[in-house]
């Protein structure tokens, strides 16, 4: 019986963690991944109710800068943060309208779930390009990609992208119930005001089903960047100054030749301390020229990388295989093919959700245990 429950084990992991045989989804078969000692998972997509979010045509809002109102979830909804608040999982989600210049302007909104699996949207977004101070970074790209922590005084600190047509800018907003939010503007100043800048991924603990931003030295870090990895520092979670070494970014992570990894690297969730170290779960493009060869060109899989936690710009050890990729029609093909772009690690109870957006269009959920 043993023998049985172990070969079982098997092939429930490799069921759940590779596509089905037959080309029909857009890839082949893959074994599982191998996870280091230190890594989160093994995570198992909820097929049976993927996408738990997709477009929504009938949802409307009036835009205070088109002024009038536009069908604000219709296009895609996709690449959302999470959060855990006393019992309930939020999502804050991309979602694009099919109007203007880029036929989709960006705005963030916010979807609830008991259980991780099933949510309620708001029917109206909660952080948006407006006539405000943030309008020269935000219109008309709009709000993207957010990633959410919490502060260990209360309230909740976002970092998200703004996009003007030309420059992709961290920002910075704060909210104290996740509705509504206050812009604190560009992450960073100076020279560095007009740098491309994205993903923010701060670091946290976790306190039970709450990750806390915590200062390491007696700073606040955050990972960020789509090209390389950089590494940025806070007093006060609002302003950042971007870690720098002879006068460039220091990147404290790149792209591996022959790897899924060997095009780009871009955080993921927030990063978690672990006994072990600073965990990164982490998003990569995969060349077309000097890439894993097993997977497609372009195609957005996903990493895993320890840092030290006595020095956040340090790597102990990154893992060799993607844990997470393209498999499901839903995956493959969309705004953008063969991609898996994680954003939002939440706990509840004794599991973890791991939410992600699916070829730029829908989001998807994916569980460990």
């Amino acid at each position: 019986m043993k023998t049985w429950s172990v070969l079982f084990v098997s092939l429930l992991i490799a069921v759940s963690c590779t596509a089905p045989g037959g080309g029909s989804e857009g890839i082949t078969r893959r074994p599982a991944p191998k996870l280091p000692e230190w890594a989160f998972g093994p995570f198992f997509k909820e097929n049976a109710l993927n996408p738990i979010l997709k477009p929504l045509k009938s949802s409307t809002f009036y835009c205070p800068v088109r002024k009038e109102t536009v069908n604000w979830e219709a296009k895609d909804v996709f690449n959302p943060a999470s959060v855990t608040r006393n019992d309930t999982v939020f999502l804050l989600y991309r979602a694009e309208d099919t109007v203007g210049k880029y036929a989709g302007t960006s705005r963030i909104g916010l979807a609830y779930s008991l259980d991780g699996l099933r949510f309620t949207r708001l029917p109206v977004p909660v952080l948006y390009p407006d006539e405000d101070s943030q309008k020269v970074y935000e219109w008309e790209g709009g709000c993207e990609d957010p990633r959410v922590v919490e502060r260990e005084e209360g309230g909740y600190l976002m970092t998200y992208t703004a996009y003007d047509g030309k420059t992709a800018r961290l920002m910075v907003a704060s909210s104290p119930n996740l509705r509504t939010w206050t812009k604190h503007g560009p992450a960073f100043g100076g020279m560095h005001l007009n740098t491309w800048s994205k993903s923010g991924s701060i670091v946290c603990i976790r306190d039970g089903n709450r990750l806390l931003a915590k200062k390491i030295n007696g700073k606040y870090w955050m990972y960020w960047g789509d090209t390389n990895l950089f590494i940025a520092h806070s007093d006060d979670l609002i302003r950042w100054t971007p870690v720098e070494e002879k006068g460039e970014l220091l990147a404290v992570m790149k792209p591996r030749k022959g790897y899924f990894d060997s095009d780009l690297v871009e955080p993921g969730p927030p990063a978690l301390q672990t006994q072990n170290g600073i965990v990164l779960l982490y998003n990569s493009r995969n060349s077309a020229t000097e890439g894993d060869t097993t997977f497609q060109a372009n195609t957005y899989a996903a990493g895993q990388v320890l840092f030290d936690v006595k020095d956040p710009t340090q790597i102990r050890d990154r893992g060799l295989d993607a844990f997470i990729w393209p498999e499901k029609y839903y995956e493959v093909g969309g705004q953008v093919n063969q991609v898996v772009f994680i954003e939002g690690l939440s706990f509840l109870g004794n599991r973890a959700f791991l939410y992600y957006g699916t070829a730029d269009s829908k989001i998807a959920v994916a569980v460990w245990n």
